[in-house]
């Protein structure tokens, strides 16, 4: 293949792909198609890595310094009043889950959800998500939006992404959250959810703690400490469904940060005060490969497993949770092994770590 090397840039004639100084740069006759889908992975970055804090600053800066301030004032005097309806099933709209945005978003790797068996829509389902990675890409396209058709994989059921409480109080990051179908991390809004057959919860078990594990090509997981989200199945007889997204862990690689570390530390710190966990991800630029903050084109294919029938016990005894929480890591596991020949590229060499 011939080159033409002039002034440190080297273009390749075939793909008409630009190497400066070590930076690889996107084709230039990269189809239109192509380029809304990587903007749609960016703009999905910053709105959950960014989002919150760029909502609070611009609501101030409203507050402080505009003449809008009294119609801010009135909006968080809303959200105020209308704080809890999180917590009550929240406010879901079919529309927003069914942006066309979303389905560039989910090409741009591209994301798939497989189902393995069928889910009664007469029953209530907690689905147990692995990995987090570093923003839950596939439990994100899967259950918060409609691009992988899942009221057409598992129809009559609802599902509800569960995502930090906190969420729910952020001015303009609030309405998305509920019209995406959010459920906050508490037990009220997931016992209200719970309560109502033909919906199913989607809690990504691992938590910000995880994805600071986050590496491409492992899959070290956070399941043996967490036990909550069992004793909440058994207190309201949910059945406990394994899901796990293959690939989710290759969208980024992150700053070193072993355990002991500074900024390791400082990542735990910001964990424990605020709930989120700050990874400083390596991906790629909207126009070059090399570095930034979009995520890598990766396939990621969520795939929700078999149900474990759960017995109601209102008040489960710690032996009781102890027993179901070994028998769905069992099948937790049984699942990787089963689907990971069929996702991972060396399936082989790569294994499930528990933590």
């Amino acid at each position: 293949m011939a080159e033409v090397v002039m002034l440190g840039v080297c273009v390749c004639q075939a793909h008409c792909r630009m190497d400066l100084f070590g930076i690889k740069f996107a084709p230039f006759n990269t189809p239109l198609d192509r380029r809304l889908q990587t903007l749609a992975a960016c703009a999905w970055f910053v709105t959950l890595g960014f989002g919150p804090t760029l909502c609070i600053l611009f609501m101030a800066y409203v507050v402080l310094l505009t003449r809008y301030s009294f119609m801010a004032i009135l909006y968080i005097m809303w959200i105020w009043y209308d704080r809890d309806i999180s917590n009550k099933g929240g406010r879901r709209s079919d529309w927003a889950r069914r942006w066309i945005w979303w389905e560039y978003f989910r090409d741009y790797f591209p994301l798939r959800l497989e189902k393995t068996v069928d889910l009664d829509p007469t029953n209530t389902y907690m689905l147990c998500v692995f990995p987090h990675g570093v923003l839950s890409t596939g439990a994100f396209t899967s259950f918060a939006t409609e691009a992988n058709k899942f009221s057409k994989l598992f129809p009559g059921l609802r599902p509800y992404l569960v995502t930090l409480s906190g969420h729910f109080i952020i001015p303009f990051i609030r309405e998305l959250s509920l019209a995406l179908g959010g459920c906050p991390s508490s037990v009220e809004g997931m016992s209200y959810v719970l309560s109502r057959p033909g919906n199913a919860v989607a809690l990504v078990v691992g938590g910000a703690s995880e994805s600071l594990e986050c590496r491409p090509g492992t899959y070290r997981i956070i399941l043996k400490r967490r036990k909550g989200f069992v004793k909440l199945a058994l207190m309201h007889g949910t059945p406990l469904v394994p899901v796990f997204s293959f690939g989710e862990t290759d969208l980024y690689d992150q700053v070193h940060n072993p355990e002991g570390s500074w900024l390791r530390w400082a990542q735990e710190f910001c964990r424990r005060i605020t709930g989120i966990a700050p990874v400083v991800p390596l991906g790629r630029g909207l126009f070059q490969y090399s570095f930034g903050i979009v995520p890598r084109r990766c396939p990621v294919t969520t795939v929700v497993g078999t149900p474990i029938a759960v017995e109601k016990v209102p008040e489960p005894t710690e032996q009781q949770i102890s027993e179901l929480h070994q028998k769905f890591t069992e099948e937790l596991k049984a699942l990787f092994e089963t689907k990971k020949h069929m996702y991972l590229t060396n399936p082989e060499t790569t294994h499930l770590m528990i933590d």
